[in-house]
């Protein structure tokens, strides 16, 4: 086997530990916590089936591609909770850290593009970047919907938590904008969300 395709080996065996990675939401039947591994496989289905609800026109292949590796870094960074407010004092630098190793695994052209895309994720600067974005921040509010506000619940979220999480979603898509706010409406009337 070749250098070239026994570091993309390597690097498809350690993204696989994104299997292992667990997130705050459950999966719609509330059975048990999301793994990053699914995740970003959601974002992904997500991004195929809903761009055309982005207020821009995407590339919906490369939002694929960003959603796919946005959150590989959490392999070493681990997740930050969306409403971890000291967690997110470090996040950059343990991501940043973790991107380092984990981008260059892969053969120097491949790490550069893997680095490019989730520097783009990060910026949420173009078009795809800001779709991206949206998908990321709207599919746990989907999921806690679904599992009538559970982690929202359970670590005591306000409304005005998730709408500011979600503030920028209306940038790139107006459409789930308006859905994220039904959402939060329905469950703050529920009692899921303070």
């Amino acid at each position: 086997m070749d250098e070239r395709f026994a570091k993309q080996l390597d690097f498809i065996l350690e993204l696989d530990k994104l299997k292992y990675i667990k997130r705050r939401s459950y999966v719609a039947d509330g059975s048990r916590h999301e793994n990053d591994a699914e995740h970003s496989w959601h974002l992904a289905l997500m991004a195929m089936l809903f761009s055309e609800y982005s207020n821009e026109e995407v590339d919906v292949l490369h939002v694929m591609k960003m959603v796919l590796i946005h959150d590989a870094v959490e392999i070493d960074a681990g997740d930050t909770y969306a409403y971890d407010e000291q967690g997110a004092n470090t996040k950059r630098e343990r991501e940043e850290k973790a991107a380092k190793r984990i981008f260059h695994i892969l053969p120097e052209d491949q790490a550069k593009e893997m680095r490019d895309l989730w520097e783009e994720f990060e910026a949420g600067d173009t078009p795809e970047a800001r779709f991206a974005n949206v998908l990321d921040k709207v599919q746990p509010v989907m999921l806690n919907d679904i599992t009538n506000g559970r982690s929202w619940r359970e670590h005591g979220i306000a409304a005005s938590q998730v709408l500011g999480r979600n503030d920028a979603t209306k940038e790139g898509s107006e459409v789930l904008w308006n859905h994220v706010k039904e959402l939060v409406d329905k469950n703050q009337r529920l009692g899921n969300l303070k």
